[in-house]
């Protein structure tokens, strides 16, 4: 069986039940005013941890420990849904119901997903929308697609991008904001390219709900307003602080009706004239004068870079685990399914553990932590963009192999390994230095199941919690807009290591940043029948947040609202984090006992994860952050 080509031999497009809301799901019962969410429980939780100095060595364990991309604003513990026919989990209510409302008007899964990013680039702007990028993963009843909308470099970006005027990479946070970080983006034109071949509503009608909401105003949520106040530099935009914050400078309160007139005639051009009404034109040479003339940080982008843009359809990775699943992802630039299945290959040759009292034990993290630290030291050596850096030995699954994950697996002791070093999965051309971990992605998740058997897993970003601190109104004039991403830092700030071996993550010109985003669906290898599709925000902690759902829905049995509730554990070859408050102190002493340093921090994922079951599809939405599955 191909590894791009899965022949369905279920009834996935036969209908599972008849439609109907079910109980528990529609607006009303969900509460009409974000007002009345329990979200807005507890003070506001730690912000991100401090920045990593860029460039560091790899045994410098604290530069393993990038910060989470966004703020904690709560956990709100959710029953779980359940679809007979078709669902739509995403990462704002307002999001799901416009997804679930074009499915019914006779929509495709990717009709669906489309609809459900332009309303969260509305309605959650920290995480997403038109100014950025995203990867998406298809299955159409036959096979698997991979597409691929990240963000490039302009063509007069070079490696010394991030250098200052002594040569030394510029300190991350100044490297963020500003028109030096902000890519190409990829977003739009990857979700046309999508619509072209997998579309059955009309590309304007899909803008629809999203123009609704821009016009006539949504109300701001707890999480918006959350990371509105904890955000200490939107401000230092005009634009955005005129837009997002009253006169006093306070961020508009919970239940504020915001709305966006520049958003929208943006919109409206791009509903009418496509995508390339985005990357030409008045629209364009807005973005590339705010890039441009950023008073702090200018860039490097021009219009020639906007219009060259060209989204890429890969072959998809797809992994067997186990005695039963086939799972699929993105391939590079993505390091996120490649980081995923060394991790759950390398467990594959480790004593099983069930959970001890509904949580993972002391030894089953030990191994796990392990894994991770030497699957991070491998995607730090070699993966980057495939167009500029060549896999070990020509192919990306040298770093699959069971060989090659057993001989890894091998080096877990009864004690951590610190800090690991990478292997040697085949014979490189190139010897590449080593890229110490950088804060990552502020980002939203999609999954999306249609009566027709399409699915969808969709990761978007645009990478830091507000991006670039950039707000482009497409040359309206109107108050609010989209902001820009900040991709760029994404790559090595230093284009080489300590010995002068250049980084295979360097910039370059025309280049994709190397990206942790994991959108995965699973099929099931004894009927070919999709079984899941799900994914998370959470940059580098993107490939521990989908490896922990998956082992915790396959391996160990449990709904994808109690895997998704399990608590989060990370590690990036150093130090290892728990989640904050989720594991007691038996468990932090047992681990430091086998020489692992711990830190017990927010780790705020977003997992939307839909699953097959014999009645349809089970749905869970991750409780640290707003989203819902709306099901029919």
């Amino acid at each position: 069986m191909s590894p791009a080509v899965i022949e369905s031999r279920g009834a996935d497009s036969a209908p599972l039940g008849s439609p109907g809301l079910l109980r528990g799901n529609s607006p009303s019962e969900r509460g009409s005013s974000w007002r009345t969410l329990a979200v807005v429980s507890a003070a506001l939780v730690l912000a991100a941890c401090a920045s990593p100095p860029p460039g560091a060595a790899p045994s410098q364990a604290a530069a393993a420990v990038p910060p989470m991309p966004e703020a904690a604003s709560g956990f709100t513990a959710r029953a779980g849904w359940h679809a007979r026919r078709q669902a739509v989990a995403a990462a704002n209510p307002l999001a799901s119901d416009a997804g679930i409302a074009i499915l019914r008007a006779g929509g495709s899964a990717i009709d669906a997903a489309i609809a459900v990013q332009m309303v969260l680039g509305l309605v959650e702007p920290q995480s997403s929308g038109i100014g950025g990028g995203a990867f998406l993963m298809h299955w159409d009843g036959r096979r698997v697609q991979a597409f691929d909308g990240r963000e490039t470099a302009p063509a007069a970006a070079d490696e010394r991008l991030f250098l200052g005027a002594d040569g030394k990479p510029m300190p991350f946070q100044q490297a963020v904001f500003g028109g030096r970080s902000v890519g190409v983006p990829g977003a739009l034109a990857m979700l046309q390219a999508a619509h072209r071949q997998h579309g059955r509503l009309p590309w304007a009608q899909l803008f629809e709900p999203a123009l609704r909401l821009a016009e006539q105003g949504f109300e701001v949520s707890p999480r918006l307003h959350t990371l509105l106040q904890s955000d200490a530099h939107l401000r230092r935009d005009a634009a955005a602080k005129n837009f997002f914050y009253s006169a006093d400078g306070q961020p508009h309160p919970v239940g504020h009706k915001l709305r966006n007139p520049a958003l929208a005639a943006v919109m409206r051009a791009v509903a009418k004239d496509g995508s390339p009404a985005f990357y030409r034109g008045a629209i364009a040479q807005d973005l590339v004068e705010r890039v441009r003339t950023h008073p702090q940080t200018p860039g490097r982008m021009s219009v020639d870079d906007l219009s060259r843009y060209q989204p890429r359809e890969r072959e998809p990775l797809c992994t067997d685990w186990g005695a039963r699943w086939r799972v699929c992802g993105m391939p590079p630039p993505s390091s996120g399914h490649l980081t995923v299945m060394q991790i759950l290959g390398m467990l594959e040759h480790r004593p099983a553990q069930p959970l001890v009292a509904g949580l993972p034990d002391a030894d089953w993290l030990h191994d796990y932590l392990e894994a991770s630290r030497l699957a991070y030291a491998d995607r730090a050596q070699f993966i980057a963009d495939p167009d500029f850096a060549a896999a070990p030995g020509g192919d990306w699954r040298s770093l699959l192999a069971p060989a090659y994950l057993q001989q890894r697996a091998a080096l877990i002791g009864a004690r951590s390994l610190g800090v690991a070093t990478p292997g040697s999965p085949a014979p490189q051309r190139v010897s590449w230095g080593h890229s110490a971990e950088q804060p990552a992605s502020g980002t939203s998740h999609i999954s999306i199941v249609d009566a027709r058997g399409n699915a969808v897993s969709l990761t978007t970003t645009i990478e830091a919690a507000f991006g670039s601190r950039i707000l482009a109104d497409g040359g309206t004039g109107l108050a609010g807009g989209y902001l820009l991403n900040n991709q760029l830092t994404d790559f090595s700030l230093a284009p080489a290591d300590a010995q002068g071996r250049p980084k295979a993550n360097r910039v370059e010109p025309g280049k994709r940043p190397r990206s942790s985003m994991s959108p995965t669906l699973v099929f099931d290898r004894n009927d070919g029948r999709l079984a899941m599709t799900l994914g998370s925000p959470g940059g580098a902690a993107i490939i521990h947040f989908t490896a922990k759902t998956l082992i915790g829905t396959l391996q160990w049995g449990l709904s994808p609202q109690d895997a998704i509730a399990l608590p989060n554990f990370a590690n990036f070859n150093g130090p290892s984090l728990l989640e904050k408050g989720r594991f007691d102190a038996r468990t932090v002493e047992a681990l430091k006992a086998r020489g692992h340093t711990v830190n017990e921090v927010d780790l705020t994922s977003g997992i939307q994860a839909l699953q097959r079951d014999a009645r349809g599809w089970r749905g869970g939405a991750d409780p640290r952050r707003e989203g819902v599955v709306a099901v029919d």
